[in-house]
């Protein structure tokens, strides 16, 4: 996996490129959910990419991104997206997040607008997390830190897969891929992103920023994040929908890649389908940007 130096560290990331025949495609860049790296999204990239460029960043300490001193606040992680956007000359993007990919999106959307052609979270929240479980996500940190995943295993994936997913054969290939590559990655690193979610500061009073088209996912029974929260989102964030993904926990996009996929290609080809005949009405796409409500 490739490294870029942006915002003075060094990221990992994939890139697709353009599919053949479309130089022009617009591109999908996706964020992914705490404990993961961008491979989470292998299945809906497999799909997309032949209408779409498909983009992946790890997160700092995450994935292949090296652990890193400081900056696993979102704050930072939103300006490192930005440096990646431009260092690769990808605006305006689509952009996906997960959990703490949405986190991350919804800073993304209310704070550097120009940068998205539109939104979309999955299993995320605006608000900060609650006090109980942010002392536990400390404490899962520092065991973490101290004896690796294994001790966590039993505990986090019944929050990370529901039940049916859990309870299925197509599960284990999965969980083991998941396992394997956490185990790779520094704990040092994963400490830190683990305390940066369990202190993520709330960003519900910038939600009216954000101008560009969103949609919001959620599984039906997901429990860190639970549709009430994504309801939360929708009533907050204009020019939102909400789409809730049956048999699926956290981790929706590999417990229901197709219907995940499903809602996303809709709604990515509503969005271009709308840009396209606002630059054929104007001629131009200069000065569109996302520009549809």
């Amino acid at each position: 996996m490739p490294l870029l130096q942006a915002n003075g560290v060094s990221l990992a990331y994939t890139d697709t490129g353009a599919p053949p025949g479309r130089p022009d495609a617009p591109t999908i860049l996706f964020g992914h959910g705490l404990l993961f790296g961008g491979w989470m999204f292998r299945p809906q990239i497999d799909a997309l990419r032949h209408r779409y460029r498909c983009v992946t960043v790890d997160w700092r300490g995450q994935g292949e991104t090296p652990a890193t001193a400081d900056g696993y606040d979102m704050d930072t992680l939103c300006d490192d997206v930005e440096a990646l956007i431009r260092k690769l000359d990808l605006a305006p993007v689509h952009f996906v997040g997960l959990s703490m990919g949405g986190f991350v999106g919804l800073r993304l959307g209310a704070r550097r607008d120009p940068l998205l052609r539109s939104l979309t979270v999955l299993n995320t929240t605006a608000d900060g997390e609650p006090r109980n479980v942010a002392r536990k996500y400390t404490l899962f940190a520092w065991i973490y830190q101290l004896l690796g995943p294994a001790p966590l295993r039993q505990q986090v994936l019944p929050t990370l897969f529901g039940p049916d997913f859990l309870n299925s054969r197509r599960s284990a290939p999965v969980i083991e891929e998941w396992s394997a590559r956490l185990s790779r990655c520094s704990r040092t690193g994963i400490r830190k992103a683990i305390l940066a979610v369990a202190d993520h500061a709330p960003i519900g009073d910038e939600l009216a920023d954000i101008e560009a088209p969103t949609l919001v996912i959620v599984g039906a029974d997901d429990l860190a994040t639970p549709r009430s929260e994504a309801e939360r989102l929708v009533a907050r964030i204009d020019h939102s929908t909400l789409q809730v993904v049956p048999a699926a926990a956290h981790t929706s996009t590999l417990e229901q890649p197709h219907l995940v996929t499903a809602c996303l290609e809709s709604f990515l080809h509503s969005v271009d389908d709308e840009i396209g005949d606002l630059a054929a009405t104007h001629g131009s796409l200069d000065g569109i940007g996302h520009g549809i409500h």
